[in-house]
């Protein structure tokens, strides 16, 4: 049973960059798809970003294309994303999930809860001036 820990959320003011963490216990993240989900106030949850394991293909949604970056390093058991250039609609609660081996366009066929196999608490990034 896999437990996953976000952190690296907190106030950033615009154009700045934070990087979030997903640190997995309880058991390897080999040969598991790493996705990050956002849920802004009021809104559904969505996939953001996704890495694949064993060919490192990765999905990002459109409106962060180009400012985030999702990477893994396996040996640390942890999966990251990047943020750069931070923009008041990125304000959420960012949450890590893992899925077994799914390609990473997998993230835009189904729902959040349909996709992940484990999923962290979620970490805080609030963007203002």
């Amino acid at each position: 049973q896999l437990r996953l820990v976000e952190s690296g959320g907190g106030l950033v003011q615009p154009g700045g960059s934070l990087r979030l963490s997903c640190t997995a216990s309880g058991g390897s993240l080999d040969h598991y798809t790493i996705a990050w989900f956002r849920q802004a106030p009021g809104k559904e949850r969505e996939a953001i970003s996704a890495i694949h394991d064993f060919d490192g293909s990765t999905y990002y949604l459109n409106s962060v294309k180009g400012r985030f970056t999702i990477s893994r390093d396996n040996a640390k058991n942890t999966g990251y994303l990047q943020m750069n250039n931070l923009k008041s609609e990125d304000t959420a609660v960012y949450f890590c999930s893992v899925a077994y081996n799914l390609e990473v366009l997998s993230v835009t066929l189904v729902t959040p809860d349909q996709w992940g196999d484990y999923w962290g608490q979620g970490t805080r990034v609030f963007v203002s001036s």
